[in-house]
């Protein structure tokens, strides 16, 4: 058994196991609804809380459950995340109403919301530095794989045996994540003297409660631009924010170290940069298929094939750039990334109205590589930039830009797309792209020079 400790590739298995459940069930959950809403007998917006709710708690969740994973141990967190995890897919099939699975759907997003930042963290405590870049990349590459195949497996699975099976399908992995990790992972260090007093002290809950309610009222605005303008919302995020702000600068023991960031510029760009890049990527992901089948009448195996080839790109890109990353730092593939993607976005603009399904083909899959290279460089520099004893609280973050780029790209497009999707909706579109993507060409050449790169390969 010591032997397996020493295992690198058993130590990745635990660790990919367990990291494909939040992107799994953040997207497999889309071909059930149609099932649940007629087995509960509710309306599409009821129903459509599932998936909402799921987002939201993983936004908050993540960071929250890094900084628990700081405090208490990333071996407790990840392992109990798994526990919690299988819970919830045990009773969710089981629920006798609608509030019951929507409960245990939220159970299920906070069991998932543990192991990316643990697994952020048992990266960087046990792998080599050699090797980092080429675990992020697999991390990433997982994630990939598991939001672009989601639906496609979700599909089978519902024919198969019911919208009960997404949830079933989740033990496997769970099962092997959960062995594995138990006897690879290193042990948490033990403190004897601290106690749920000085825990829950440096836990910095009202920062938390701050915090979540600044995220859950801008992503709940953000949810229903595309059907009512709720300012309320807004304000209410926003007055939290402030008031988030204002604390975590004067507390001891903040949730989020606001002087770090602002020490530190490259990791609030790191996170910045991430929102922006999601925004771009999901654009497509989301708004590429109803322009396909709404814009240029594609069938739907024709516009699933046109958007599958990027994922494979942006897949194929992360596995190649990782292992580069490792031997040359992230500063140089950051860029790469970022011209793709600027390249790929201005190049649409000229296929808006001629609309050459080979050179939108073609174009995507520029965008998709970018992505990826930028998707893996900016976790090896988040990983990087980040003190140890936070680098849980870091990853959490790290994820809640992502859920905020995506969850602003879906506002977007409720904007651009709400009534009709036509060569100038599509035109509208790549102006979005090119005014997200450009940014990040600029910030990734000015911050991010060569002389700190050379300093991130070391």
């Amino acid at each position: 058994m010591s032997s397996w400790r020493k295992n690198h590739t058993i130590f990745m298995a635990a660790i990919l196991s367990g990291s494909i459940l939040n992107p799994l069930n953040s997207s497999m959950i889309a071909l059930a609804l149609h099932s649940i809403q007629q087995d509960y007998h509710l309306s599409f917006a009821t129903v459509s809380w599932l998936v909402s709710a799921f987002y939201l708690v993983s936004a908050v969740g993540q960071p929250v459950t890094g900084k628990a994973g700081d405090l208490v141990g990333r071996r407790k967190l990840f392992l109990g995340g798994l526990v919690l995890s299988a819970i919830a897919c045990f009773f969710a099939p089981l629920a006798s109403t609608f509030l019951i699975l929507l409960l245990m759907r939220l159970l299920q997003a906070v069991g998932n919301s543990t192991i990316y930042p643990s697994s952020v963290a048992l990266v960087q405590r046990s792998v080599s530095q050699k090797k980092q870049g080429s675990a992020l990349a697999a991390l990433a590459i997982c994630a990939s794989v598991m939001t672009a195949f989601g639906p496609t497996v979700g599909g089978f699975l519902i024919v198969w045996g019911g919208w009960p099976s997404i949830f079933y399908v989740n033990y496997p992995f769970i099962f092997i994540s959960l062995i594995l990790g138990f006897f690879v992972f290193p042990k948490d260090v033990r403190n004897h003297a601290y106690h749920l007093k000085s825990f829950l002290w440096q836990l910095d809950i009202p920062g938390i409660v701050l915090f979540s309610i600044s995220i859950v009222g801008l992503l709940w605005f953000l949810l229903t631009l595309k059907e009512h303008v709720a300012f309320w919302t807004l304000a209410i995020g926003l007055a939290a924010a402030a008031l988030f702000i204002w604390r975590e600068w004067k507390t001891h023991a903040p949730f989020v170290d606001l002087h770090l960031l602002k020490m530190n510029h490259r990791l609030t760009l790191v996170y910045l940069l991430f929102i922006l890049l999601n925004v771009a990527n999901y654009c497509l992901f989301y708004g590429m298929p109803a322009f396909f089948q709404s814009g240029m009448h594609l069938g739907v195996r024709a516009s699933g094939a046109m958007m599958l080839s990027m994922s494979l790109a942006s897949v194929v890109a992360s596995l190649i750039i990782g292992r580069r990353i490792d031997r040359s730092g992230p500063a140089g593939p950051l860029k790469i990334g970022a011209v793709l993607t600027v390249l790929g976005s201005l190049l649409l603009m000229i296929v808006a109205f001629d609309r050459s399904l080979i050179l939108i083909g073609l174009f995507l899959l520029l965008i998709g590589c970018g992505y990826g290279i930028g998707n893996v460089a900016l976790q090896t520099m988040m990983l990087i930039e980040s003190p140890e004893e936070i680098v849980g609280t870091s990853a959490g973050l790290f994820q809640t830009c992502r859920f905020i780029g995506s969850i602003g790209a879906s506002a977007v497009l409720g904007v651009i797309f709400a009534q009709t999707i036509t060569s100038m909706d599509f035109l509208a579109l790549t102006w979005v792209l090119s005014a997200v993507s450009i940014p990040v060409l600029l910030i990734s050449l000015i911050f991010f020079g060569k002389k700190r790169a050379a300093g991130d390969a070391k």
